[in-house]
Formats: structure tokens, C-alpha cells, sequence
């Protein structure tokens, strides 16, 4: 399997990472022990949402349009915290 997730940092409320693995548990705890650089300035993090592909294509294709299209993260933003208020 491989996913694509979402991060939220726990102590800067304004930052967020998208991120893709074929190990979502191993990455997680890679990224709260700071061991990604690209996030390690921001850790912990909660994990607030994630997918599951069975193509490493297709994950790679889902994560490009979340970083690369805002309306697409807008949609999605939306939709965990919609989640959330229930």
C-alpha cells in the first residue's frame, strides 16, 4: 500500500505538510522525532487525514494535486474540518 497524508504541527497552528510513503506508521514517527528535515522545526504533529493506494502512481499523482492545487487542499481543509465540528 501507499498513502498520502496530512500533518498538522501541534506547536505552529499555521503549518501543515502533505507528505507520501509506502509506511505511514514508520513516516509518522519519523517526522514527530524529527528526523524529516524539511519538517523537524515543526514537530509533533497530529496525523489528521490520510488515503491508501494500491498504485505508487497513483498516490504520487494524488499528493502532486494537493500541494501543487490550492482548490483541491481548500476542498479537502474543508472537509476534515467539517469532520471535526461534528
Amino acid at each position: 500500500m501507499y498513502y498520502v497524508y496530512y500533518l498538522h504541527s501541534l506547536t505552529q497552528t499555521n503549518f501543515s505538510y502533505i507528505g507520501f510513503t509506502d509506511d505511514l506508521k514508520r513516516r509518522f514517527y519519523e517526522h514527530n522525532n524529527k528526523q524529516v528535515l524539511s519538517t523537524k522545526a515543526y514537530a509533533p504533529f497530529k496525523l489528521v487525514y490520510y488515503e491508501a493506494y494500491l498504485s505508487k502512481k497513483d498516490a504520487l499523482a494524488r499528493e502532486k494535486k494537493l500541494k501543487h492545487h490550492g482548490s483541491v487542499i481548500g476542498h479537502l481543509k474543508k472537509r476534515i474540518n467539517n469532520s471535526l465540528k461534528e
